[in-house]
C-alpha cells in the first residue's frame, strides 16, 4: 500500500510512484493484505450474486406464484443494470475517490440485498435486484482501479493473481451456494438467505474498507460527462437487452432493430467522446492506442463469451443429457472450481514473471482438456460418470484459472493511474458484453438443436456442438493474447 494504508486522506495518482511496494522483493504489509481481502470480497459478492439466484428460481417461483417471464427479470434486471452503469461507475471513482465510491456502492448493494431478503412480492424483489445492480455498477470498477493504483512490482501481480482466483471460484460456486442455502431452508426462510447473507458481509466490507483502503483520485478528472453517461447507458441497454432476451421471444424483428439502434448510439457516443478528449471524457479513447489494452479487452470479451455459452449448457447437459441429480451436477462444478483455484494459485505464485505466456499456456491446457472431454461425450458414453470426467473437467478449470488474473494485470499494466477507473469500467463491461453474446449464442447452438426437448440424446448431441464453439473461442483468445506484453511491466521495470 501507500506510505500509510491507514491514511484516509485522498491522494493524487502521481504520488503512487513512491509506493513502497514498487520494490520487487517487498512484501505486503498487514494493512495492505487486509485492504486486498476487502476489495476482493466486494468483487466476490458481485460474482456470486450474478449466478446464486439461478438455482433458487424454482423456489422463488413457487413462493411468489410468478410466471417464467417475470422470474427471468430477476437475472435480466440485475445484469442489465450492471452493464449499463460500469463505465460511469469507473469514472465516478476517478473523480470522487475510488474508496469513497466503492463504499457507497457497497452500501447500496447491502441495503438492496436486505430488501431482496425481505421482499413480499415478485415486483418488490425485481426492483430490489435492479437496486443491487446499481450498487454493483458503482462498486465493482473500483476493485481493479484500486488494485492498479495501489500495488506495484510482484505485489501487483500477486494481487491480480488473487483477483483471478476470486473470479474463478465465484463463477462456479454461485449456483452451488444458491442450491445449498435454498435446500437448507434456514429458519424457514427458503430462498431468502441467498440475499440476506450479503448483509453481514457487506457491513464488514464497509467497516474494514473505511479503515484500511487508501483513498485515490485521478489528477485531472474534475467533473462527470453527463451526456456521455447517458449515451453509454442507452447503447448498453439497446445491445445487451436483445442479446439476453432474444431467445425467450424467438428473436422477433424488434430484437434486431434494438441491436441496430444500439450500434448507432454507440457510434454517436464514441464520436462525442472524441470531441471531448481534452475535456474530461467518460471514456479515455487514447487507451485503445495501446495494443495491450485493446488486445486484453478483446481477450476479456472472449472469456465472457465462452463462460456465458459453456456454464449454462453444461448444467443442462449434466442434468438432462446424463440424468445427474442437482447434487451431482453441483459436485461437477466443484471439480471445475478446484481446478480453477489451482490454476489461479499458479498465476499468484509466479507473480507475473511469464507475461502473456502464462495465460496462453492456460488457454492451451483448457483447449486440450475441452477436446478430451468432447471425445468422451461424442464416443457415445450415455452413462458418463462424474468420476470418468474428473480429469478433463479439473484440467479445464486449471487452464481457465491461469487466465483471468493475468489478463487483467497485463491489460491494465500501462494504463495511466488517472485513467484507472475508466479502464476498469471498460474491462468489466467487456466481460458483461461477452456473457451477453455467449447467452445469445446459446440459443443458436444449443436450444436450436434440442428444440426445447429434455431428451438425453438431444442434450448430449447439442452440448457436443457447443464444445466446438467454445474451442473456437479459446483458439481466438490464444491468438489475441499476442497483443499482450511478453513480460509484465512491473517485472520489466
Amino acid at each position: 500500500m501507500h506510505s500509510s494504508a491507514l491514511d484516509n486522506e485522498p491522494h493524487r495518482d502521481a504520488a503512487s510512484s513512491a509506493h513502497p511496494s514498487s520494490s520487487r522483493s517487498s512484501k505486503m504489509t498487514r494493512a495492505a493484505t487486509i485492504a486486498l481481502v476487502v476489495v476482493l470480497v466486494a468483487e466476490l459478492m458481485d460474482i456470486l450474486d450474478q449466478s446464486v439466484v439461478l438455482t433458487a428460481l424454482p423456489a422463488i417461483q413457487a413462493s411468489t406464484g410468478a410466471g417464467p417471464g417475470a422470474v427471468q427479470w430477476l437475472t435480466a434486471g440485475y445484469s442489465l443494470t450492471v452493464a449499463l452503469g460500469l463505465i460511469t461507475g469507473g469514472r465516478l471513482g476517478d473523480i470522487y475517490g475510488r474508496r469513497k465510491v466503492l463504499l457507497i456502492g457497497t452500501a447500496v448493494f447491502t441495503l438492496a440485498s436486505l430488501l431482496c431478503g425481505l421482499a413480499t412480492g415478485l415486483e418488490v424483489l425485481i426492483a430490489a435486484r435492479v437496486f443491487q445492480g446499481i450498487g454493483v455498477a458503482v462498486m465493482i470498477p473500483q476493485v481493479l482501479a484500486t488494485l492498479h493504483v495501489t500495488f506495484d512490482g510482484e505485489n501487483r501481480s500477486r494481487a491480480f493473481g488473487f483477483y483471478g482466483a476470486v473470479l474463478s471460484i465465484g463463477s462456479v460456486l454461485g449456483p452451488v451456494l444458491g442450491g445449498l442455502l435454498t435446500e437448507a431452508d434456514l429458519f424457514g426462510l427458503s430462498w431468502r438467505p441467498i440475499f440476506l447473507i450479503n448483509v453481514p458481509v457487506g457491513l464488514a466490507v464497509l467497516i474494514l474498507g473505511r479503515r484500511f483502503i487508501t483513498e485515490s483520485t485521478a489528477a485531472k478528472a474534475d467533473r462527470l460527462d453527463l451526456t456521455g453517461m447517458l449515451l453509454s447507458a442507452v447503447a448498453m441497454v439497446l445491445i445487451v437487452f436483445p442479446l439476453t432476451e432474444g431467445h425467450t421471444h424467438h428473436w422477433p424483428l424488434w430484437c434486431f432493430a434494438m441491436l441496430a439502434c444500439g450500434l448507432l448510439v454507440l457510434g454517436v457516443f464514441l464520436r462525442q467522446q472524441q470531441r471531448r478528449k481534452d475535456d474530461a471524457p467518460l471514456v479515455v479513447l487514447s487507451l485503445f492506442k495501446d495494443k495491450a489494452f485493446a488486445g486484453g479487452l478483446s481477450a476479456q470479451l472472449l472469456l465472457g463469451l465462452l463462460c456465458g455459452l459453456f456454464f449454462m449448457t453444461w448444467t443442462l447437459y449434466l442434468q438432462h443429457g446424463l440424468g445427474m441429480s442437482p447434487v451431482l451436477a453441483a459436485l461437477a462444478f466443484m471439480l471445475l472450481a478446484v481446478g480453477e483455484l489451482a490454476g489461479a494459485m499458479i498465476a499468484t505464485k509466479t507473480a507475473g514473471r511469464f507475461g502473456r505466456r502464462l495465460p496462453q499456456a492456460g488457454v492451451v491446457i483448457a483447449l486440450a482438456s475441452m477436446t478430451a472431454y468432447g471425445l468422451q461425450i461424442s464416443s457415445g458414453q450415455a452413462e458418463l460418470t462424474l468420476l470418468a470426467m474428473t480429469v478433463p473437467v479439473m484440467l479445464l478449470g486449471f487452464g481457465l484459472g491461469m487466465v483471468g488474473g493475468p489478463i487483467a494485470d497485463l491489460t491494465l499494466a500501462k494504463v495511466p493511474h488517472e485513467s484507472a477507473g475508466s479502464a476498469s469500467g471498460l474491462f468489466n463491461t467487456a466481460m458483461h458484453l461477452g456473457i451477453a453474446f455467449g447467452t445469445a449464442l446459446t440459443a443458436l447452438v444449443f436450444f436450436t438443436a434440442t428444440g426445447g426437448s429434455l431428451a438425453s440424446v438431444l442434450n448430449r448431441d447439442a452440448f457436443s456442438g457447443v464444445l466446438w464453439w467454445v474451442g473456437g473461442a479459446l483458439a481466438v483468445m490464444w491468438a489475441v493474447m499476442f497483443f499482450l506484453p511478453k513480460q509484465a511491466s512491473s517485472q520489466a521495470d
